[in-house]
């Protein structure tokens, strides 16, 4: 059994999918683990660390597609290079295939079995698989910083000789992972801090963690899906939230935006008219940039000034902490190998409900419900 691991050359993309603490616990196991030469560089783990894990390092990337039984990486290769897996292989990655109903096509007709690391259910017996959940965490860590840089003020109080200085006000819409993790950064930095999110139950995770939640009246509608991200508003439930966040909006030095719906762009939040009656010198961070942004001013890889505020759309937050995204997203790697691989072979039982969702094609056909639901 070999498992190929790639040099990613996505544009932005730092990470890599199996660090050399991972590849040894594999070859442990009896697994050949080639890893394409300076895979890992751009994480700072470099050749050497490969080959003392017991991998081999192969400069010949075709090598690696056209040999391997299973390849990971974390952004889908590209249609060229995945032509080249031999039939029945096994890729392991980032599919997006929500998304890219074409790719989902290709792969099918490949005779490929994808699996789809952000397709993994939020389960507890998933979470140590859960690569999204890793990813956003270090997303709202970095949201919070490029936050604190890109602000002209103190976040923390300040008494000096001159006069005391009061916090800044942060604001965080969304309290996923990404947005728990933004919150707890801001605070840490001596912000105040305001969360937004219109699932009621994570009330109590805001305050936990010293931020005061902004609550909206909603009504009864269900508000969180199966898998626990928020639900699509309809209009009028989406205006009240529009309106409240706008007051917020107005008195906020900061606000971290998270929101995302797994498969549609990112909800709008932010409208202009909120953008010009921030305070000039505020900042936005818009998280949910790489899905069309959750303000609608928001560039996705640019920082832009309107109105006096300045609005980030970063590219790619977790590769932006390349080393130690690379160690979460190689031990959810791992994990989901240990639960495929039985005596050192794939057994991909779909009564088990982590395989069946996370298989996005297998042996020429389509298996996760998520895909043939939708």
């Amino acid at each position: 059994m070999i498992v190929g691991v790639l040099k990613e050359t996505a544009e932005h993309e730092r990470r890599v999918a199996l660090t050399p603490e991972v590849s040894a616990q594999l070859v442990k196991q009896g697994i050949e683990v080639w890893t394409e030469s300076g895979a890992g560089l751009e994480s700072n783990f470099p050749d050497h660390e490969y080959e003392e894990s017991g991998a081999s390092i192969v400069s010949d990337r075709n090598k690696i597609l056209t040999g391997s039984d299973i390849l990971v990486t974390i952004q889908t290769p590209d249609e060229e290079e995945f032509k080249k897996l031999k039939k029945g292989a096994i890729l392991i990655c980032l599919l997006w295939a929500l998304q890219h109903p074409e790719l989902v096509k290709q792969l099918r007709d490949l005779e490929v079995s994808a699996l789809g690391m952000d397709f993994i259910p939020r389960i507890s017996r998933a979470q140590n698989m859960d690569v999204l959940s890793s990813m956003s965490s270090i997303a709202g860590y970095k949201a919070a910083l490029i936050a604190a840089n890109e602000l002209d003020k103190y976040l923390p109080m300040m008494m000096t000789a001159a006069g005391t200085i009061p916090p800044s006000k942060s604001l965080v819409l969304g309290a996923g992972v990404a947005g728990l993790q933004a919150i707890a950064t801001l605070k840490r930095l001596g912000s105040v801090v305001e969360a937004f999110d219109i699932r009621p139950e994570v009330k109590e995770q805001v305050e936990s963690l010293g931020a005061k939640f902004v609550e909206v009246e909603l009504g009864e509608e269900e508000t969180q899906t199966e898998g626990g991200y928020a639900k699509e508003l309809d209009q009028k439930k989406q205006d009240l939230q529009r309106q409240a966040i706008h007051e917020h909006c107005k008195k906020s030095d900061i606000v971290v935006t998270t929101a995302l719906i797994p498969g549609r762009p990112a909800p709008i939040l932010i409208k202009e008219e909120m953008v010009k009656d921030m305070s000039p010198g505020s900042v936005i961070v818009d998280i949910a940039s790489e899905n069309g942004g959750n303000c609608e001013l928001t560039e996705h890889g640019k920082t832009v000034e309107k109105y006096g505020v300045k609005i980030v759309g970063p590219n790619n937050l977790p590769s932006q902490l390349s080393l130690h995204a690379s160690k979460l997203y190689s031990k959810n790697m791992y994990a989901l190998l240990n639960l495929l691989l039985e005596d050192g072979k794939p057994n991909f039982n779909f009564e088990d409900e982590i395989l069946l969702k996370t298989t996005v094609t297998h042996q020429g056909e389509i298996i996760s419900p998520m895909l043939k639901n939708g």
